[in-house]
């Protein structure tokens, strides 16, 4: 057979029927995002609520926001991490186009354009569209609110431990160094003695002593994995009948969890009572009853505030021996009401489900969903980045509950899983149906032979064959 070449000239088709266009495995599962949006009114949302960030006839030509918001849940579905690239993969595919609304010969949002509509709209406004996707999950009955389970995790920041500096002298870390050289008597430092003086220097990355010029918000913080880097902390709030997440806050990575909670738990109320204004998202939710968090989140504070906000608190408790309760009856009683919870049964099943529940949302939002490292500043920019990414993946359970599948991937990688257990099982039941109709074949070939001429390895006792083997002879 002769190798086949590429034309180097290659004359383009003139006229393209769109309906002969092939078709990927991303067209039916965001025309399935574009039926949820319409159906409960996203575009109508959108435009009212970013009504006064526009004015006819000003500036440059603008996206508009429902393709901005659409472009965001994009970075979800794809698990794509920047905006440049979400810009490119929009240009790029036929079945992002139809659901952001262009046309082939149209061209897309560039990058710029997305960045410049991110700063120009409010944290405000970003909120209301995550609480939007609540309001959309209430009525598809997949929010309840009674118990929420708490954790928290590390966004790698978009800037380098090489470039912090001294928050009072403004001096770079080599700086520094060389300066306490140099009072030690080394005139001429080397990097190696460089080393040595930084070595055994306690608290040598305190962030009380040192800040990024370029993303003040960034903390020196230990990631996951045991890295040291410059980090931010986003906690999340999740329903833990459902899997929604509630409540996302961005903070910064040096606080405790003790210190935290608070803010996430109060978004997550004011959340829970926005949805609860809207009749028909009202009918499946219940009153926030239940917080389960791990045992990072255990303090007398934390123990006596929730308690005082009418919360049953189901969080593990560390081991730290014999208590001194000297003047803090509230906080002793508190202590020993979430002791008792956490023993019980009901909370054994609850501390269990939060590992699997909270877990899955970080998974699924900054594992797959690619935001594990974020690729802007300060927290008022990735707050909003945040807040549309996780109402995405809210919205993708929407799908996973209907369908199983929650993104374009997951859809696709199903639908070849799917294919293959059909194919193994038919083949097994050919492979059964096979073994079963054998034996009779052979025998009544056998008996024929018989018949005809004794052929080996088949004999008859008492008027019945017996088959000594299964042979070809047979």
């Amino acid at each position: 057979m002769a190798m086949g070449r590429a034309n180097k000239e290659q004359q383009e088709t003139l006229w393209v029927e769109t309906g002969t266009l092939a078709r990927t495995p991303g067209h039916p599962f965001y025309e399935k995002v574009g039926a949820l949006l319409a159906k409960h009114g996203f575009e109508g949302m959108v435009e009212g609520e970013c009504a006064q960030y526009y004015a006819d006839g000003v500036g440059r030509p603008s996206i508009p926001p429902v393709v901005y918001f659409k472009s965001l849940f994009i970075g979800f579905f794809e698990g794509i991490d920047s905006e440049r690239g979400i810009a490119w993969r929009v240009a790029d595919s036929m079945a992002l186009r139809a659901f952001l609304g262009y046309a082939l010969t149209e061209t897309t949002p560039d990058h710029s354009s997305l960045s410049r509509t991110r700063r120009l709209m409010s944290v405000e406004t970003h909120r209301l569209v995550f609480q939007w996707v609540l309001e959309v999950l209430a009525k598809e009955g997949l929010l309840r609110g009674k118990t929420l389970g708490v954790d928290a995790t590390t966004l790698e920041a978009n800037a380098a431990l090489r470039s912090i500096v001294r928050r009072d002298t403004g001096e770079s870390y080599e700086q520094f160094l060389t300066g306490l050289a140099t009072a030690s008597g080394i005139d001429t430092p080397s990097r190696e003695d460089l080393a040595k003086i930084d070595k055994k220097r306690p608290k040598k990355g305190s962030n009380d002593d040192w800040t990024n010029p370029h993303d003040p918000d960034s903390r020196i913080t230990k990631m996951k994995d045991g890295r040291t880097h410059l980090a931010h902390k986003a906690e999340h709030a999740v329903d833990m009948d459902t899997g929604a997440v509630v409540s996302v806050t961005l903070q910064p990575a040096d606080r405790g969890d003790t210190q935290t909670v608070g803010a996430t738990i109060d978004e997550a109320r004011r959340n829970i009572r926005r949805v609860a204004a809207n009749p028909r998202a009202r009918r499946s939710l219940r009153p926030m009853r239940e917080v389960v968090t791990d045992k990072g989140y255990h303090s007398n504070d934390t123990a006596r505030d929730l308690q005082e906000d009418g919360l049953l608190t189901y969080i593990s408790e560390p081991k730290r021996g014999r208590r001194n309760w000297k003047d803090k009856e509230k906080e002793r009683e508190a202590v020993y009401a979430n002791r008792r919870r956490v023993r019980g049964a009901h909370g054994k099943r609850l501390l269990r489900r939060r590992g699997e529940i909270v877990e899955r949302s970080f998974a699924h939002c900054y594992e797959t969903g690619a935001m594990r490292r974020t690729h802007l500043r300060h927290h008022e920019n990735i707050l909003k980045r945040l807040l549309i990414h996780v109402g995405a993946f809210n919205l993708s359970l929407v799908f996973r509950h209907a369908t199983g599948f929650g993104t374009p991937r997951a859809l696709h990688d199903g639908q070849k899983r799917a294919a293959r257990t059909v194919q193994s099982v038919l083949m097994g039941a050919l492979h059964s149906l096979g073994h079963a109709i054998v034996p009779h074949v052979r025998f009544w070939n056998c008996l024929n032979s018989r018949k005809t001429s004794k052929a080996p390895g088949c004999c008859f006792l008492n008027g019945h064959p017996k088959t000594e083997a299964f042979t070809t002879a047979c």
